[in-house]
């Protein structure tokens, strides 16, 4: 069965998530985000707490309690990206699907039916978005928007080789404070439907 995909890498703050969600609801396909680490963690065996805490950082706060004698942390970070790599494959084979993050751009580029997408916005509209759309104080916003930024780079440098924003590596880069989630998601949705309207069911 042929299938397309989009997937959505994006700076923190600048509603990603909730763009690839209206996207899902526009096109009435799936959207792969927590459902994944999920996925993971029951492969795995493991709290969804901490893959979803430690899956993008080089440190792993879990391996002292899981491995008390010791292991190669770079080994577990490893074993949780490939079991990530084996469910975004196994997803986007089976339905048209919309994926957010982990790498996803890199994993689906060589599909036919592909389309990564890099979703920014001005610091200024982040801090801004953080605050009054996710609920945290000013302290709380400033340092998520830097440390988890930090995190994801260093963890799409790790295993696709290159930064998340890196335009070499996308089609389209879109500053979502332009148009906001419904508009941002508008705006994918017709290109998607141009370009894959014989296979959205």
């Amino acid at each position: 069965m042929e299938t397309f995909t989009v997937t959505i890498t994006r700076q923190f703050g600048s509603l990603g998530r909730s763009i690839a969600k209206e996207l899902s609801r526009e096109l009435g396909v799936e959207f792969y985000d927590r459902d994944i680490v999920e996925e993971v963690a029951k492969r795995l065996d493991m709290p969804v707490s901490d893959i979803s805490n430690q899956e993008e950082q080089a440190k792993h706060s879990f391996l002292p309690r899981m491995f008390p004698l010791g292991t190669d942390e770079e080994y577990i970070q490893d074993i949780i990206f490939d079991v990530q790599k084996d469910i975004i494959l196994d997803l986007a084979a089976r339905s048209n699907c919309i994926m957010v993050g982990r790498c996803s751009d890199y994993l689906l580029e060589n599909r036919k039916n592909n389309i990564n997408i890099f979703i920014y916005a001005p610091y200024a509209r982040r801090l801004e978005n953080c605050i009054h759309i996710l609920d945290m104080d000013r302290d709380e916003a400033e340092h998520m928007i830097v440390s988890v930024d930090k995190a994801r780079n260093a963890y799409h440098k790790k295993y696709a080789g290159y930064m998340p924003d890196d335009p070499r590596h996308k089609h389209l880069m879109i500053d979502s404070s332009l148009l906001g989630v419904e508009g941002t998601a508008g705006l994918i949705a017709d290109m998607v439907r141009k370009l894959y309207n014989q296979i959205i069911i």
